[in-house]
């Protein structure tokens, strides 16, 4: 057989094959199926030429290779996927209610900061600023950096207890989780 004849039949078995995996699994996919059914057929069997053994072998393969992309699927869970474009975005704005409620909670908090000695503030300020409790130690002149978690501690719930709250769970829970 030549090579034109080998290219007229390749061609005449890619359309069957899209046909037939198009009818079960999608247009796009079944090109895909087809290519990889048609170097399969040029790698493993270059000596299969007559036309009625190609066709039933080719639609097996595509069997085959159809079996084996829904199996795949199936275990990466894209069955049950929802595409991205597909599903709303949540608004991330505040409401009015969070916002005053915000504003409150801040105003709340820079009153009791303001409140509070020297120390607390500064200790406050430094941790906003991102340092660490061995560079607090060093710039408030503590002897351990113990001394500082101590210092921390106090300073927090004198914190806490200027704004109304607890640490405890059960009253925690009995506020609805927010500091009141």
């Amino acid at each position: 057989m030549g090579a034109v004849d080998r290219s007229q039949i390749l061609t005449r078995l890619r359309e069957r094959i899209v046909t037939f995996a198009a009818f079960h699994m999608g247009r796009d996919t079944a090109e895909d199926l087809a290519q990889e059914t048609l170097v399969l057929l040029e790698e493993k069997y270059p000596h299969v030429e007559n036309m009625a053994e190609l066709l039933p072998l080719c639609l097996q393969i595509v069997r085959f290779k159809m079996t084996a992309l829904r199996r795949k699927t199936a275990r990466r869970g894209e069955y049950n996927s929802v595409s991205v474009e597909d599903l709303p975005l949540p608004d991330r704005s505040e409401t009015p209610a969070e916002a005053f409620e915000r504003k409150e909670m801040l105003e709340r908090l820079q009153k009791a900061v303001g409140e509070m000695d020297d120390r607390c503030r500064d200790m406050f300020r430094m941790k906003l600023q991102g340092k660490s409790f061995e560079e607090i130690r060093q710039v408030l002149g503590a002897a351990s950096i113990n001394t500082v978690y101590t210092w921390d501690a106090r300073c927090r719930e004198k914190l806490l207890q200027k704004m109304g709250g607890s640490w405890d769970r059960s009253s925690r829970d009995a506020g609805g989780g927010r500091v009141q």
